[in-house]
C-alpha cells in the first residue's frame, strides 16, 4: 500500500522534493535503477517526507549479471557497449520502468572510482531517463573521490528529472 509515510527529521535533497512535488502534482510514479550510485538516489528520494505518493521503490544493480537478470538489460548490449555506458543506462530506465509500472525511471551506470573500467576513466556517468514520452540519457564526466561523484550523479538525475517535468529540458526521445 502507498501513500502515508512521514519521515521526521531527515535530511532533505531540494532536488528530490522538487521531483517529488512535480510527480505528484502530475499523478506520476517513480522507480531508479542504479549501479554507480549504489543506493545513493533511492535514499535521496525516499528521504524527502512522504516520498512514498510518488516513489514506488528501485534497484541496486551493481553486477552485470543483475541488471540483465532483474532489468532486462540485453547481454548483446552489454558485450557491445560495456555497463559504462549511455547504451546501458537506457536499457536499466526501461527495464525498470517496465518492472515496477512507474511514470519515469532513473537509471544511473558509471565509473566511481578509484580505478577506470571499461576503458572509461573516473568520474564517467551515464543517467538513463524513461517516462511516457521516451527514453534518453545524459553523459557526464565528473571530478572528485567517490562519495562527491556518486552525490553529484544523483543530484543530476534529479535535476534533469525535475526539468523533464517542468517542460524545460526536451522532451524524452
Amino acid at each position: 500500500m502507498r501513500g502515508g509515510g512521514i519521515l521526521r527529521g531527515s535530511s532533505r535533497d531540494p532536488d528530490a522534493a522538487e521531483a517529488l512535488a512535480l510527480l505528484g502534482a502530475a499523478g506520476a510514479t517513480l522507480a531508479t535503477a542504479e549501479s554507480l550510485t549504489g543506493g545513493r538516489l533511492a535514499g535521496a528520494v525516499t528521504a524527502v517526507p512522504g516520498a512514498s505518493l510518488s516513489y514506488l521503490g528501485g534497484f541496486v544493480t551493481y553486477a552485470t549479471d543483475l541488471k540483465e537478470s532483474l532489468l532486462g538489460v540485453p547481454r548483446e548490449l552489454v558485450e557491445r557497449y560495456g555497463v559504462v555506458s549511455a547504451e546501458c543506462a537506457r536499457a536499466m530506465a526501461e527495464g525498470c520502468r517496465q518492472a515496477t509500472g512507474a511514470t519515469y525511471a532513473l537509471a544511473t551506470t558509471g565509473v566511481a572510482g578509484p580505478d577506470s573500467q571499461e576503458g572509461k576513466p573516473v568520474g564517467t556517468v551515464y543517467v538513463g531517463i524513461t517516462g511516457p514520452d521516451g527514453t534518453s540519457a545524459l553523459t557526464m564526466e565528473l571530478v572528485g573521490d567517490r562519495r562527491r561523484i556518486q552525490d553529484r550523479a544523483c543530484r543530476e538525475a534529479l535535476s534533469a528529472l525535475c526539468g523533464i517535468l517542468r517542460g524545460e529540458q526536451p522532451p524524452l526521445r
